[in-house]
């Protein structure tokens, strides 16, 4: 299963790659362009969860009991990070790659407590992925036209948001019996 699990991160890599490594065949594709990478995301997403799920435990290392709480703080941190993407307060604009950004912290931090081979390579690879993607993206549109900030207030409901998001986030994973918590 673990070629499963490869299989999904590789074309997840080749949809989000597509764009930047061949611009103008991405262009011409137009419309029907964003229907086919949205179908391969998807596809990709359901070949990971797939394959990582079925993928015989293959411990490589074990993490020390303590990585959980460094783990939660990272988790609550890329939640923030991922949500400044979206915000219209004053963190708006101080970082060019919040989604890329959260996305590599929370694979680094998955890291830290799962020390299985299925779990290397996803969360390798998607770190892997996140990191290369930023440097895609900077090489092709080395400018940043940086965004105004806006209200405090704004930065006040991120927090709030946050704070909710770690809370389901959590919950969905109790649900599939993986205790964020440690125990």
């Amino acid at each position: 299963m673990i070629g499963i699990l490869v299989l999904g991160l590789l074309i997840w890599m080749g949809a989000h790659f597509f764009k930047r490594v061949a611009p103008e065949q991405r262009a011409a594709m137009g419309d029907k362009g964003k229907g086919l990478v949205t179908v391969l995301l998807v596809v990709s997403l359901g070949l990971m969860i797939w394959g990582y799920r079925a993928s015989e435990f293959i411990n490589v290392w074990y993490p020390p009991a303590f990585m959980t709480h460094i783990n939660n703080l990272l988790m609550l941190v890329a939640i923030f990070v991922f949500g400044m993407s979206a915000t219209t307060g004053r963190l708006r604009g101080k970082m060019r790659h919040p989604q890329l950004t959260a996305v590599k912290i929370w694979a680094v931090a998955h890291l830290l407590v799962n020390g299985d081979l299925a779990s290397i390579i996803l969360f390798g690879g998607m770190l892997a992925w996140a990191v290369a993607e930023v440097i895609l993206i900077n090489k092709a549109v080395p400018v940043w036209d940086r965004p105004q900030p806006g209200e405090a207030k704004k930065d006040i409901l991120l927090v709030v948001i946050t704070i909710v998001v770690y809370v389901v986030v959590s919950l969905v994973h109790l649900w599939l019996g993986v205790s964020p918590f440690g125990g």
